[in-house]
């Protein structure tokens, strides 16, 4: 059940990755219009947990750290001479995320809206401050 204060319907333990999505969804309707009209075409994917390749390209030992990562070609390094790119993807790791979940005591679709916004600032090529003042201006 939901309410007004907590959109988000209420989920027998642990949610689900479809859970994920759903919330994942309602976190792009959340981004600020001068940003949402560019955010057009970027993809959610909800996968369990980072492979051992993701793992190894970013330098990361333990698959539980990662809990989002943007895959594509930030909006700052794009050319109009750029061949044909595969689609922007937005990554959520469904496990770390409920590991972070329970160890913060974060609610959980804050938690996931805060990854989305992370992920979908560095398709922009945000600084920290700037997915900070953003994560803010959500709230």
């Amino acid at each position: 059940m939901s309410d007004l204060r907590n959109p988000i319907p209420s989920f027998g333990l642990p949610p689900s990755i479809d859970d994920i999505i759903q919330m994942a969804e309602r976190a792009l309707g959340t981004i600020p219009l001068r940003i949402a009209r560019y955010v057009q075409g970027v993809g959610i994917a909800v996968e369990e947990m980072p492979d051992d390749e993701t793992l190894d390209d970013l330098d990361i030992e333990s698959a539980w750290e990662l809990t989002g990562l943007y895959r594509g070609t930030p909006l700052t390094e794009r050319s109009v001479s750029d061949p044909i790119r595969h689609p922007d993807l937005i990554f959520l790791y469904r496990q770390p995320i409920l590991l972070e979940w329970i160890e913060t005591g974060e609610d959980l679709y804050r938690l996931v809206r805060n990854v989305v916004v992370h992920e979908i600032a560095h398709h922009f090529g945000f600084s920290d401050e700037d997915i900070e003042a953003l994560e803010q201006e959500m709230d």
